[in-house]
């Protein structure tokens, strides 16, 4: 056997029926909370109040309606102020 000759093919990568599922329900949720993914005007997830880790690029978002993990340009209807 040579070294580019794999040891046992697996086949090309396919979703499956969980990924498919999942797909749909967070483009629900992302349509519901009309979230984004680049930030509107100075509001953007890393400076909203529900952004748990500000020193991260992505963390969780645990605002109540949403609970999933975002990216710090984005930005939902449900931006927060933090207040100082």
């Amino acid at each position: 056997m040579s070294e580019t000759t794999p040891v046992y093919d697996v086949g090309a990568p396919e979703p499956k029926p969980i990924d498919e599922e999942l797909s749909v329900k967070l483009g629900h949720l992302a349509e519901d909370a009309i979230l984004r993914g680049k930030p509107n005007g100075a509001e953007r997830c890393d400076n909203c109040l529900y952004y748990l880790d500000t020193d991260k690029d992505i963390t969780y978002c645990w605002h109540p309606k949403l609970r999933i993990l975002v990216g710090g340009d984005w930005w939902c209807q449900w931006w927060e102020e933090i207040e100082e």
